[in-house]
């Protein structure tokens, strides 16, 4: 079926478009084949037009980044760390999760958030992660890490540029509450 498919469709983006009536009747294949098909070139779409989004996304706010970071983390039911790395324009180069706790936490150390802006050349970073209990404010626990990881960034020459806490579809920045 695959060859049959390639051999039908050398032109994959306008094979993309096609619907799943028209791939059950133009290859022969089920209902439930069809539709994971269409669903393999929605998702294909989605990544796609993600990254080019991303590569070229200027954060100028703690709201954009908690537009792109919400929906990937906002029914996590584990705290997930993640770090944003930013060229010197403030574009994003790259986003990793460092750590993944449990339910109400999680441990993290400069060394590694570090390691990725320096492996991936960043200017600046942006720290964030969520509480799967809902609640957005700080904890004392998450003052004293961000805390930790600006002395860190002034000795690497990486400014830390904030720290969001997403709950849910809120988030709290420790720049706009003025904790950093």
């Amino acid at each position: 079926m695959a060859q049959e498919f390639i051999n039908r469709h050398t032109n994959l983006a306008m094979a993309a478009s096609k619907t799943v009536e028209s791939f059950t009747k133009g290859l022969g294949i089920g209902k439930d084949k069809a539709a994971t098909l269409a669903a393999a070139f929605e998702i294909s779409r989605r990544v796609i037009s993600q990254q080019k989004w991303f590569s070229n996304k200027k954060i100028t706010s703690p709201s954009e980044v908690a537009e792109i970071f919400i929906p990937l983390l906002r029914d996590e039911v584990k705290e997930r760390f993640i770090v944003v790395c930013l060229n010197t324009a403030n574009k994003i180069i790259k986003y990793e999760t460092i750590s993944i706790g449990n339910l109400n936490s999680s441990v993290v150390h400069p060394r590694e958030v570090f390691k990725v802006a320096i492996d991936n050349n960043s200017a600046n970073i942006i720290l964030l992660h969520n509480h799967p209990s809902g609640n957005a404010e700080p904890s004392t626990e998450d003052i004293k890490v961000t805390k930790k990881m600006l002395e860190a960034g002034k000795v690497l020459d990486i400014s830390v540029l904030d720290h969001l806490i997403i709950a849910g579809n809120s988030f709290k920045s420790l720049v706009e509450q003025r904790i950093i």
